[in-house]
């Protein structure tokens, strides 16, 4: 999987170009607010049909704009050469891969699976739980459809659950409930052994890259704990009910489990550092790289955003050895930032950024 044009117009305030991206390392070398970010930002669009940064589309259009598009030639998770476009116009979004349109997102996220590391990943150790359960539910999503699936499907009944309540229905919450049980069920299963997977990864991936004697870990806390039948789920549904009406929404359920990160002094977000935190993020997404990798036998395209900054050079190293392999890789850098000691890199490019104009350099 890897990139090899990209192309833009009218977004955010990239100048209108087509940029051959097809060496496996891409540096992006530029001060801040030059376009670095908005780069990336159009890559994780081709990838995911969606950004990283706002749910608001209108966010990204160039100023006194009403349209923006971004493209992209590539070659998928299974070789084969494709096109893909995202077009908005007058508060329409549409996609074409290969000329045809994209009618369910799915059908865009598993061509290239990617993995952004941003300056606002600190949020997944210190933010509030959703962000960790979208982190977990993204992980999952990127290999199995059906996880996802079933994903948007328990969404789709809480939302009419959460109607009904606020209606004054209660007589018909114990038709949704059996249905949330089913699908809640198997996400919580998937969820728990997801983060069994990642305490063999993530405590490890830290201590290296961190060395202090920090005991971290990962754990799944489900609002439905020990429950273990689609029965008993629906029971727990139907005893909460009365609560449910007084509070307005559904009070348990999946979109309501916790992952939690903890050392041996407790939680986290409270004994650790601002630094510590944005390296456990940064670990995080290695070890979502390392997770891939075991469920697919795939490398992920990776799109690392100025989140090397802070680290020294011997943690800078060790971030990179953990890392591990990729199909392609993306990587934002400072003007004068000695990204990678002076190495001479193969199959790479580099280029400036400037005033949203991106200009190829000698090889980086």
């Amino acid at each position: 999987m890897k990139f090899k044009n990209v192309w833009f117009r009218n977004f955010r305030n990239l100048k209108d170009q087509n940029i051959d991206v097809s060496s496996k390392q891409v540096f992006l070398i530029g001060e801040n607010g030059q376009g670095k970010t908005n780069f990336l930002e159009a890559l994780y669009f081709l990838c995911y049909g969606n950004s990283f940064r706002t749910r608001n589309l209108r966010d990204v259009m160039r100023h006194g704009c009403n349209s923006f598009l971004i493209g992209g030639q590539f070659q998928d998770i299974s070789g084969c050469e494709r096109t893909i476009q995202l077009r908005f116009d007058d508060g329409k979004k549409s996609m074409l891969l290969d000329n045809h349109e994209i009618k369910d997102r799915k059908e865009v996220i598993y061509n290239i699976p990617c993995i952004i590391f941003s300056y606002d990943d600190i949020n997944l150790v210190r933010g509030e739980p959703e962000f960790r359960r979208n982190f977990f539910d993204q992980t999952l999503s990127m290999y199995d459809p059906l996880y996802l699936d079933d994903l948007r499907h328990y969404k789709a009944i809480l939302k009419q659950r959460n109607a009904a309540i606020k209606n004054g229905l209660g007589s018909v919450l114990d038709a949704y409930d059996q249905m949330l049980a089913l699908y809640g069920l198997r996400i919580q299963k998937a969820r728990s052994e997801a983060c069994s997977v990642f305490n063999l990864i993530f405590p490890d991936f830290y201590s290296g890259i961190a060395q202090d004697q920090r005991q971290i870990s990962i754990s799944y806390r489900p609002s439905w704990n020990g429950l273990e039948t689609e029965d008993q789920i629906a029971a727990c549904l139907h005893e909460n009910s009365e609560m449910d009406m007084r509070m307005l929404f559904t009070t348990s359920g999946i979109h309501r489990d916790r992952f939690v990160i903890s050392d041996q002094n407790g939680l986290f977000q409270n004994s650790g550092s601002t630094g510590q935190m944005r390296l456990a993020s940064l670990v995080l997404r290695t070890a979502q790289a390392s997770f891939f990798r075991k469920k697919t036998g795939k490398d992920p395209v990776m799109l690392i955003d100025d989140v090397m900054l802070e680290l020294d050079s011997g943690r800078r190293g060790a971030f990179l050895k953990q890392l591990g392999s990729f199909s392609q890789a993306f990587f934002t850098f400072l003007v004068d930032e000695k990204y990678f000691s002076g190495q001479t890199l193969e199959d790479s490019k580099r280029f400036s950024v400037e005033d949203g104009i991106l200009k190829q350099e000698d090889k980086a």
